[in-house]
């Protein structure tokens, strides 16, 4: 088998595994653990980690997700995933050279406006949260409604996707990273194209399948 994605399911691996399933594409998943989620990374019976040389050999970054296509290494999520996209082509891939550049800026937008205030939402709001800090994650949903309106208006003038007017990697991968920001309800009710955006892009078969794998796995 050609491609190996590396890293467990609960990281941004998800963003490759949903592609590859979208893609219908076989592949190996090597589980490498973030290695903040261990005790002792460096124990003997550790499992393979993300400070574990194995993996270092892979990607001296010590981040997850990393690829192997054949021998070529890609590393970062985004990267990844639109690589593949165009590699394999079909609808989820650009068309042309103004569709690739539209895919590119999306996810470059997704994860320079998105994700960080995204990420203060998943972690700090649920009450369940382990790191639960009400204030911090209603400041993070206060700086997330002018990145979401000006998703809400790429969406409405896409007619509810991205690019092209229909799904694409670029719908994938910012979904993945908006997805982190799903425990703010009030913040989805303001903006309706993004809720509805979102729902239709989780209720395809392939994310449904990612993400029945990723809940297998410990938290």
């Amino acid at each position: 088998m050609a491609l190996k994605i590396y890293g467990v399911s609960r990281s941004r691996a998800t963003r490759p595994l949903w592609l590859a399933r979208e893609l219908g594409l076989e592949y190996e998943q090597v589980p490498v653990i973030q290695s903040y989620r261990l005790p002792d990374p460096a124990a003997p019976d550790a499992p393979l980690n993300t400070a574990s040389p194995a993996f270092l050999a892979i990607n001296p970054n010590g981040q997850v997700p990393s690829i192997d296509d054949g021998g070529f290494v890609l590393h970062e999520s985004l990267a990844i995933t639109l690589y593949l996209a165009r590699k394999h082509g079909g609808p989820l891939a650009p068309r042309d050279a103004r569709e690739e550049a539209l895919m590119t800026m999306w996810s470059l937008w997704a994860a320079t406006n998105v994700e960080d205030n995204a990420l203060q939402v998943m972690m700090h709001l649920p009450a369940a949260a382990p790191k639960h800090d009400a204030a911090r994650a209603q400041a993070a949903v206060a700086a997330l409604r002018r990145p979401f309106a000006a998703l809400e208006r790429g969406l409405q003038a896409g007619g509810g996707h991205l690019v092209g007017g229909r799904f694409t990697v670029a719908d994938l991968n910012v979904a993945e990273v908006v997805r982190y920001a799903q425990p703010a309800k009030e913040l989805f009710a303001e903006f309706p194209a993004v809720q509805s955006w979102i729902a239709a892009c989780q209720s395809r078969p392939a994310f449904q399948a990612m993400m029945a794998e990723r809940e297998k796995e410990p938290a």
